[in-house]
């Protein structure tokens, strides 16, 4: 096993970042020896990873960061970097590596203050890595002001620092940026590879994860999750039968509420054992007393960490809503698949009766009205319209069709 086994569906990126990974290992290696640095290198200081959502452009810069960390002694005898096992490989795919930054968004955008100690951090040499890695994984909602402080650093790196930018497409990110990047899209992976690795790795049952892969369309992080929590397949299974219960103004209001509510209880499982983690981690760091009495002048940095753990959440809530809106989508996709007869595999075969009732009871046309009102809610979200609000625009838009 190694760092790329996780990438799915992945091969040409993994051999172009495994080939990149084996020169930055000769850099560092003849720099150690004071000897020349190799002429022709596949390793550059930035890259941008783009792909559509559960692609794994995520997974392929923190798999590329752990093979540039890599301390194992196959290495030195020359095997390929990314062993996957030894410490620089594992802290670095945790996310405990003191030489690996990573940046996300926890609101809308990632403003300048959060990225002022990443960026200076970026100018100093590794502390005890072979280099110093800044993984941004939101590098699309880097704001005006971040995104300068980015391309400043991105312009004049330090000799062994390497920026891992990482956002949908390659429109996401200033040209300015992006122009100094080597450039890498993913494409979303096959079902089929999807459903193979969640046999191998998660040891999921094989007609549960061909059901799921197909579900998700291939996106690997929804797949996995429906694949191992009950509690998800249980509101997906809610939020497809919301299209059956619209069919007047009170069924699409309520609708509406139990959407926002699923989101926002969902947000609150994912929320609840990482904000508890860092409270207690940050409270031991600041020298808390037993019974959690924190010293003098300190209640200031807590409250900064509850701040940022709640617009988090609010983010979290968005983004769950955002998944139930993209399985919605799916829904009427196969709704037009079946109206048009088209050859497209069905992605939810457990709603096939709902389905074929649906595609008789409407026209396509009205069919993808209702697509656009899905694509309609999810634009109003970004643009920060209540959540509640921008959901019963679209259920009553779903009741009209």
């Amino acid at each position: 096993m190694t760092v790329w086994d996780d990438l799915v569906g992945q091969e040409r990126v993994s051999a172009q970042l495994d080939a990149a990974a084996r020169d930055a290992d000769a850099i560092v290696t003849a720099a150690a020896a004071d000897e020349p640095l190799p002429e022709a290198s596949k390793m550059t200081h930035a890259w941008l990873f783009t792909g559509p959502p559960g692609a794994g452009r995520n997974q392929a810069a923190r798999a590329f960061a752990a093979a540039l960390q890599c301390v194992s002694p196959d290495r030195a005898l020359g095997g390929s970097p990314g062993c996957g096992f030894c410490d620089g490989c594992h802290t670095a795919l945790v996310g405990t590596h003191a030489d690996v930054t990573t940046v996300a968004a926890v609101g809308s955008e990632i403003l300048v203050k959060d990225m002022r100690d990443t960026v200076r951090k970026s100018f100093t040499a590794p502390a005890n890595g072979r280099w110093q890695i800044i993984l941004v994984e939101d590098a699309e909602r880097l704001n005006e002001k971040s995104a300068n402080a980015v391309l400043k650093a991105v312009e004049e790196p330090a000799p062994r620092t390497v920026w891992l930018l990482c956002a949908p497409s390659i429109e996401d990110v200033l040209p300015t940026i992006r122009s100094r990047c080597r450039h890498l899209n993913l494409s979303t992976p096959s079902v089929d590879a999807v459903a193979d690795m969640l046999v191998r790795r998660e040891g999921i049952e094989p007609d549960v994860a061909a059901a799921v892969a197909r579900a998700t369309q291939g996106h690997v992080d929804r797949a996995r999750r429906l694949a191992t929590d009950p509690a998800a397949r249980e509101r997906r299974a809610a939020v497809l039968k919301l299209p059956l219960r619209v069919d007047d103004i009170g069924g699409a209001l309520r609708a509406a509420q139990q959407l926002v509510d699923a989101a926002a209880e969902d947000a609150k499982q994912l929320a609840e054992e990482m904000d508890t983690k860092e409270t207690d981690e940050l409270k031991a760091a600041l020298g808390a007393a037993q019974g959690g009495r924190l010293p003098r002048g300190t209640a200031g940095v807590v409250k900064e960490l509850e701040d940022m753990q709640k617009r988090r959440r609010t983010r979290t809530q968005r983004d769950s809503l955002d998944v139930a809106l993209t399985d919605l989508t799916s829904f009427y996709r196969d709704v037009l698949a079946l109206q048009l007869g088209s050859r497209v595999a069905i992605a939810n075969t457990d709603m096939q009766d709902a389905l074929e009732r649906l595609a008789r009871s409407s026209t396509p046309e009205s069919t993808l009205r209702r697509i656009e009102a899905i694509s309609a809610c999810r634009d109003a979200l970004d643009r920060n319209v209540a959540p509640l609000l921008a959901v019963e625009a679209m259920t009553m838009a779903l009741r009209a069709g």
